[in-house]
């Protein structure tokens, strides 16, 4: 049998059980409305939650570091590609989170991949919460350390993983925001645990960051935890903060460490400075976005509001993503499609994403959605339900 004869029928079972991918092709800049293909369509499957991706300033910040440094970094951070506007976002995000430093990674799958590798190895053992990302379970694997897994926030079974013997380091791994269920994690009790026993917490606030918490600094500043609490932070540069990559922050010894050991930062290009540069304005304007928060909070009430009244089956979430329980894969993708002819971009989520059975669609909002679009989606979602 051949490669691509095996490979066809694999595609061929992927549709017949609803789980095929396919990429839309977008001819706009990202934003609540987006063009494919010809057509406009209101969109609330971006997590560009505070509307940032396309924001003038951040263009402007990207042209003019691009006037200054070119388009590329030329080679790897330790090699000659850490360039001053990458080590000056560095020290203004440690100085936004509180953190004694930050180490920029090309993004957030390398930046956890990373941080498993270097500081795990066979003889230690990682504490997962069953609905992580993929990214830190793959790290899990790759590090080589025994994975434990709990069940989604729960503290009880998260206690008696930490109670079971262990030789070397304990590392505790969990979302802040839970990025299909737009759920957070317990933190101040899951950092208690980990005080408690001796393990190092690593949270992982892709969806959290630029959203909760004073001035935007996370999940971990909304619950008052910081570096002693949470001694690895890592999070994205490509979601509320509209650009690309990630960051760890930590203590002086975990960042060099990862400097030293983590493969994903040693043997990567680093990102283009002009993208640092562009970074750099969006965090001010992170830091100075109190009204964007707000406008988003309101949205995601007035959605829930009006979901409630159409008694749609939501999962709970006060966040930026708000899922639509669907059940089966093929009625989730059949909503999305319904939708997208009404002119509405919802994408839908299926197995292995989510668990066999909870298929839904991942409505997100962000900071430049109306209530005049979210009544559209509404609308929508009522017409689909007759």
């Amino acid at each position: 049998m051949s490669l691509d004869f095996s490979l066809q029928q694999q595609l061929d079972e992927r549709r017949r059980q609803s789980l095929y991918r396919q990429r839309q092709v977008v001819d706009s800049p990202q934003g609540v409305e987006v063009e494919v293909e010809g057509k406009r369509y209101l969109s609330f499957s971006s997590n560009d939650y505070l509307g940032l991706a396309n924001h003038p300033q951040i263009i402007a910040a990207f042209q003019q570091g691009l006037s200054r440094w070119g388009v590329g970094s030329g080679a790897a951070h330790l090699v000659s590609g850490h360039s001053a506007a990458h080590h000056a976002l560095e020290e203004e995000l440690a100085d936004f989170l509180e953190y004694p430093r930050v180490l920029l990674f090309s993004s957030g799958y390398q930046a956890n991949l990373g941080i498993h590798q270097a500081l795990l190895g066979r003889r230690d053992r990682t504490i997962h919460d069953r609905l992580n990302h993929a990214s830190l379970l793959d790290g899990a694997k790759l590090s080589g350390a025994r994975l434990l897994r709990y069940g989604h926030s729960d503290l009880n079974g998260l206690e008696r993983r930490l109670s079971e013997p262990a030789n070397g380091r304990t590392m505790v791994v969990t979302d802040g925001i839970f990025s299909m269920d737009g759920d957070n994690a317990p933190l101040p009790a899951i950092a208690e645990k980990c005080l408690s026993r001796g393990a190092t917490l690593l949270v992982d606030d892709a969806h959290g960051i630029g959203l909760q918490g004073p001035q935007g600094r996370g999940t971990v500043a909304k619950f008052g935890l910081g570096s002693t609490e949470v001694p690895i932070l890592m999070a994205t540069l490509g979601k509320a903060f509209g650009v690309s990559g990630a960051f760890v922050a930590g203590s002086e010894p975990l960042i060099e460490t990862l400097i030293q050991q983590a493969r994903t930062y040693i043997y990567t290009t680093a990102t283009p400075p002009a993208q640092a540069e562009a970074t750099r304005k969006a965090v001010e304007l992170v830091r100075e976005g109190a009204e964007r928060r707000e406008q988003l909070q309101k949205m995601v009430a007035f959605f829930r509001e009006g979901a409630a009244t159409l008694k749609l089956n939501l999962i709970h979430s006060t966040t930026a993503i708000q899922p639509l329980l669907v059940g089966r894969s093929k009625d989730a993708l059949k909503l999305s499609e319904q939708l997208w002819q009404q002119g509405i971009l919802v994408a839908p989520i299926r197995p292995p994403t989510v668990a066999e059975g909870s298929a839904r669609l991942r409505i997100t909002f962000s900071a430049n959605h109306t209530e005049s679009h979210l009544d559209q989606l509404l609308e929508a979602l009522a017409a689909c339900s007759r």
